[in-house]
C-alpha cells in the first residue's frame, strides 16, 4: 500500500518516514509521499529529506516522491501531521481553541482536494491536533469510516506500557483502552485492563493496587496536582527532580503527565508519535482486522453520543469497521457522556464562523 505523508518535513513526519522505511513498512515495491507547502522552507526541505533517505536506505527504500500542492496528494493510507502544535512552554495553557482556528483551514483544504482528486479509498489517520476537529472535518469530506484519529491509539499503548512496567512484563501480554479526548480529558479506563496470564482473582487485586482504588474525580485531582508540580520543578530547572518525580507515580497518571513532561522538558514526543502511528500502519498494511482504540465520528452509534471521541473500534485496511461499545460502570458513562457534550461544543464553535 502506499503512504502519503502531510506535513512530512515537521518533527513527527519526519520521523514518521524514517520509521516507515527502516522497519520496512512501506516495501521497497510501494511509494512513500512526502507533502508540504510550496512555499517557504518546506519545499527544499522535503527535497532534502528525500535525498538523505535514499542516502540512508538505498537498498530498502520504496520509492519516494515530493508533492507540494494539495491536488498532488494520492496514497491507499494518508497520515495528517500538517499544522501548528500546542505550546511547550511550561506555565502556559496548550492552546487546543487556538489550534484549532489555525488549523482547521488546513484540514478544510487537504479534506477537500483529497475528496475531489482521490481514488475514493484513502484511509486518513489524523496526527494533528486537536485530533477530534481533524476526525470531525475529515469525516465531512470523505466519509466517517475512512478517518481516524491516532490519540487514543497512543494513549493505549502508553497506558499498557506503564502498566507492564509496574508489573514486569512485555507490553504485549497488557490490554487496557484510554478513551475520550486526546488532551486532558482523556480516560484510562481500568475496567478494560486484561493481563494475559491472570485469572479474574488476580487481575482484581492488581486493578486495585495499580489505580489505588481511586475514582475518576480524585484521578483529576491527583492529575492536576502532579501536573502543578512538574511545571513548577522545570520551571526551577530542576528537570531531574520532576522525571523521578513522574515515574513515581501511578500508571494511569504516568500515562498523561510522562508524555506531558517530555513535551515541555523541549525534547518533544516525535519519536513516541511516528512509533505510535508506524504501528498502526503496520497492522493496516499486514490486512489484520484489530480492536484498537481510535477517535471516530460516532453519529450515534455508541451510547447515542454524536460526536468525535476516543473508542475502541475494529480497524482493517478500508478504514474502521464497527465500534465496540466497552463495558462501563455509571462513573465511566457520567464522564464520557460529558466528555462528548464538551467535545460536540468546541466543535460547534470551530465552525461557528463557517
Amino acid at each position: 500500500m502506499d503512504v502519503s505523508i502531510i506535513g512530512a518535513s515537521g518533527d513527527v513526519g519526519r520521523q514518521i518516514a524514517v520509521q516507515l522505511i527502516a522497519e520496512q513498512v512501506v516495501a521497497s515495491s510501494q511509494r512513500l509521499q512526502l507533502v508540504g507547502r510550496s512555499s517557504g522552507k518546506s519545499a527544499q526541505s522535503l527535497y532534502g529529506l528525500r535525498a538523505d533517505l535514499l542516502d540512508a536506505y538505498a537498498e530498502t527504500s520504496p520509492e519516494i516522491d515530493v508533492a507540494l500542492s494539495p491536488e498532488e496528494v494520492t496514497a491507499d493510507i494518508i497520515i495528517v501531521t500538517t499544522g501548528a502544535t500546542v505550546s511547550a512552554e511550561p506555565g502556559k495553557a496548550l492552546g487546543r481553541a487556538e489550534l484549532g482556528i489555525i488549523n482547521k483551514p488546513l484540514f478544510e483544504m487537504y479534506a477537500q482536494a483529497i475528496a475531489e482528486h482521490g481514488h475514493g479509498d484513502e484511509l486518513v489517520i489524523i496526527v494533528s491536533n486537536p485530533v477530534e476537529l481533524g476526525v470531525e472535518v475529515f469525516s465531512r469530506y470523505l466519509g466517517r469510516k475512512r478517518v481516524i484519529g491516532i490519540g487514543a491509539y497512543q494513549d493505549s499503548l502508553r497506558f499498557r506500557r506503564e502498566i507492564a512496567s509496574d508489573l514486569g512484563v512485555r507490553r504485549q501480554r497488557v490490554h487496557a483502552f484510554v478513551l475520550g479526548e486526546h488532551g486532558e480529558n482523556l480516560y484510562p479506563m481500568w475496567g478494560s485492563v486484561q493481563v494475559y496470564g491472570m485469572d479474574e482473582t488476580e487481575l482484581k487485586d492488581v486493578v486495585e493496587c495499580l489505580s489505588q482504588g481511586r475514582d475518576y474525580d480524585d484521578f483529576r485531582i491527583d492529575l492536576l496536582a502532579a501536573r502543578h508540580e512538574l511545571i513548577k520543578l522545570l520551571t526551577e530547572g530542576k528537570a531531574e527532580e520532576a522525571f523521578a518525580l513522574v515515574y513515581r507515580l501511578p500508571p494511569d497518571l504516568r500515562t498523561v503527565l510522562v508524555p506531558f513532561l517530555t513535551f515541555i522538558s523541549g525534547a518533544k514526543t516525535s519519536i513516541a508519535t511516528a512509533n505510535a502511528v508506524v504501528d498502526l500502519v503496520n497492522t493496516i498494511i499486514e490486512g489484520r482486522e484489530v480492536l484498537v482504540a481510535g477517535q471516530v465520528s460516532l453519529k450515534g452509534e455508541c451510547f447515542d453520543m454524536d460526536t468525535v471521541m476516543g473508542m475502541p473500534i475494529i480497524v482493517g485496511q478500508r478504514g474502521w469497521l464497527q465500534i465496540v461499545k466497552p463495558e462501563m460502570n455509571d462513573g465511566d458513562f457520567n464522564y464520557l457522556k460529558q466528555v462528548a457534550t464538551e467535545i460536540a461544543q468546541r466543535i460547534k464553535e470551530w465552525y461557528q464562523d463557517d
